[in-house]
């Protein structure tokens, strides 16, 4: 390909809205061009990469035995209403009206559809396990589009989907995705780390996400470096011992006028954080309920969401928070409530905890000296892990500290059970003719998310450092005299001989200064560059340098011995 005869545009500033390095360089870069907010088209560069992608993930699909197809963008709500995800799922779904006013969405994800598909098809154990996947592209109407690709409205995914009729054997189905997952983000050139997480809205019983490690990832990471463990911040747990406080006094208040936060009553009473309670009142499926942590925690909300079993969980409001507790928030505290059938949930850290401070229930006041044992009325089933893990916490595994990173999540795998099977009554028949539900898994892949990943990754000061298997070219080939026939030719030569080999090859014939089109093939990230000039041919050669390499790292290499260097550079 000869760069006159393509389209790219090279920025040299960067995009006012790019909030990260990736988002900027692939702007600049001429990869992708902004359409809208959350909305981009992939120019012909940024096209070649996500083909490239897309290529290496239909190869290790199909090897590990997932059978392509391709489900409608449309989806009738009918479906969504089925698994009850129609209401769930909120305003970040697109839903239209055909011109009969029947409701529909616009594909955020494709669990409903695929088993109804195959429901339709399998009825025998003899047609199973069956995996499942497409490549298509889904919309959410995201409240905030940011960091281009990464958080947009339009996204191209690969989803699959397995079907078996066992947990057993849906195990084995996971297994194969999981491993095949592994393979995809290696040959992308990615360091993509499996972490446990939370099933969400999708549902399930266990899930890992495939992260790529970058300060500029949206996900936190708890991870442990002596035993492996990791987990997303939504899932992670950590190790607590019940607390060992010593007796203290009767419970007694204190007037705390004007301070309702924790910063502000510890600054008050001149304590730490640690000696206090932070007690919240929260609305499950509409019925309050107080939680309490240790003074310098934060509620994980997904934890709780999952312990208490809730469809819909939020803060409540503050006509709630008065009835339930007697006070406004800020005052509140699990020592006798109000409301005395209020259920109070207590994180594990608390269970033997004595001496703290907590609100007292009655405004402007709080309470020292409180035993959680003596003072306050929590279920024995209430004491559980509901806090966000942080760096140093105590790894559940093996006991060790804990470390924090960022992650973008790229792919995600879930074993989902039979959520969507029963809903849907996706029954096979066994050889004794008896019939059961299916066994499901689920497993996704943000195809064009990972093409920003891979970016974000992979740069440097210049630009973009793209490994071979996914760069828009391989090969950029610098003609600094296109009028001159010997340059010409060589370049030509080089060219021809290298794409039978399997290298795709681009030759800058632009009539335009070295330095610009050094700075260019930097900046898109060609992973080898050669200069082919008629002063170099001149000395003897042309230049090769591979772009992970700096200056000194230039090779002066015969014209006839050029195709073997570059090939042994690029594997």
């Amino acid at each position: 390909m000869k760069w006159t005869r393509s389209l790219i545009q090279t920025l040299r500033e960067n995009p006012q809205d790019a909030e990260i390095d990736s988002h900027r360089l692939l702007v600049r870069a001429g990869l992708v061009k902004k359409l809208a907010g959350g909305l981009y088209t992939y120019l012909p560069l940024g096209m070649r990469s996500l083909l490239k992608v897309q290529r290496i993930v239909r190869e290790e699909m199909d090897r590990a035995g997932a059978l392509e197809i391709s489900m409608p963008i449309l989806q009738p709500a009918e479906l969504w209403k089925t698994s009850g995800r129609w209401e769930s799922m909120g305003p970040g779904m697109f839903r239209v009206k055909d011109r009969a006013q029947h409701d529909y969405s616009m594909a955020p994800t494709a669990e409903e559809t695929v088993t109804e598909v195959v429901r339709g098809i399998v009825s025998s154990y003899r047609q199973l396990p069956v995996t499942v996947y497409q490549m298509n592209w889904k919309f959410r109407d995201e409240i905030r589009p940011r960091f281009g690709l990464m958080r947009s409205k339009e996204f191209l995914m690969k989803d699959a989907y397995s079907f078996d009729t066992s947990l057993e054997a849906a195990d084995a189905s996971y297994q194969a995705m999981f491993d095949a997952y592994k393979r995809i983000f290696a040959r992308c050139g990615l360091d993509a780390r499996p972490v446990e997480a939370d099933t969400g809205d999708i549902g399930g019983k266990f899930s890992h996400e495939f992260h790529v490690i970058a300060d500029a990832g949206e996900d936190g990471i708890a991870s442990c470096p002596a035993c492996g463990y990791a987990a997303n911040l939504e899932k992670a747990e950590r190790r607590v011992a019940p607390a060992a406080d010593p007796e203290c006094p009767a419970a007694e208040t204190v007037a705390t006028p004007g301070a309702k936060t924790i910063e502000q009553v510890s600054a008050f009473m001149g304590l730490p954080a640690t000696a206090f309670v932070k007690s919240l009142v929260y609305l499950a499926d509409g019925k309050p309920v107080m939680v309490c942590v240790e003074g310098d925690r934060d509620v994980n909300e997904i934890k709780l969401k999952r312990f208490l079993g809730a469809k819909e969980l939020a803060l409540a409001d503050n006509a709630t928070i008065l009835a339930a507790t007697g006070a406004n928030a800020g005052s509140v505290g699990p020592v006798k409530p109000a409301d005395p059938a209020l259920r109070i949930v207590c994180d594990i850290a608390l269970k033997g905890a004595r001496g703290r401070i907590t609100g007292a229930n009655r405004d402007d006041h709080h309470l020292k000296n409180v035993d959680f044992a003596r003072d306050c009325r929590v279920a024995d089933g209430d004491w559980t892990d509901l806090t966000v893990v942080r760096g140093g916490d105590i790894c559940p595994r093996c006991g060790k500290p804990m470390e924090l990173r960022r992650g973008i999540e790229v792919g995600h795998v879930f074993k989902l059970g039979t959520k969507y099977s029963d809903a849907f009554n996706a029954v096979y028949k066994t050889d004794d003719l008896s019939e059961k539900v299916m066994v499901m898994g689920c497993y996704g892949i943000g195809v064009s998310r990972t093409v920003q990943a891979v970016v974000e990754q992979c740069h440097d000061k210049d630009g973009i450092v793209w490994p071979a298997s996914v760069a828009p070219y391989q090969v950029c080939i610098c003609l600094l005299d296109p009028d001159n026939a010997e340059a010409a030719k060589v370049a030509g030569d080089l060219e021809a001989a290298l794409e039978p080999r399997g290298a795709d090859v681009i030759v800058d014939d632009r009539a335009e200064r070295p330095g610009v089109k050094f700075k260019d093939a930097d900046l898109i990230g060609f992973p080898v560059r050669v200069v082919v000039g008629a002063k170099g041919l001149a000395n003897g050669g042309v230049e090769i340098k591979r772009r992970s390499e700096d200056k000194s790292a230039t090779r002066i290499v015969a014209p006839d011995a050029a195709v073997d260097t570059i090939l042994g550079l690029l594997s």
